[in-house]
């Protein structure tokens, strides 16, 4: 048996003390919060993946600009390996007709407070874990991420 970790990304995305999260409808688990996210597809570079991931999920155009940390996270539920990598960065353009993912019921601006009066909905620990690192000043120049085709 070959074991492979999911390779995903996520967008910690802060613009006047909110955050840009998305609420997804997890069928066996219900309503969930996270970050713009999800897996890396095939010839996508990390870089490229975030920024498709927080379109098709917020439909707002993400520029990033940090390397907020690589997350390593087994989640027992689903017996599966996630390795994670979050960018911190800023939103421009908005889309107000694009439609979401399938899945993501809405993507809104969520203070502190709130998201962590909503912890026990969180997709997994990484959510409050990267906004931590985020409010902790961690930040990597994206040069760190090299890509080869």
């Amino acid at each position: 048996m070959i074991w492979k970790p999911n390779v995903t990304v996520a967008a910690v995305i802060e613009q006047n003390g909110k955050y840009l999260l998305v609420e997804e409808d997890q069928q066996d688990q219900g309503i969930q919060l996270n970050q713009p996210a999800g897996h890396l597809e095939p010839g996508e570079s990390i870089i490229e993946a975030s920024i498709r991931e927080v379109l098709e999920e917020t439909a707002y155009t993400f520029i990033p600009q940090w390397l907020i940390g690589i997350y390593h996270w087994h989640s027992y539920a689903a017996d599966t390996t996630f390795l994670r990598f979050a960018l911190s960065g800023m939103v421009t353009d908005f889309d107000p007709n694009r439609t979401l993912d399938s899945g993501i019921l809405c993507a809104a601006w969520f203070d502190l407070h709130e998201i962590r009066e909503r912890s026990s909905c969180h997709r997994s620990p990484l959510v409050m874990q990267c906004i931590e690192d985020y409010l902790a000043g961690k930040r990597y120049p994206l040069e760190i991420i090299t890509h080869y085709d």
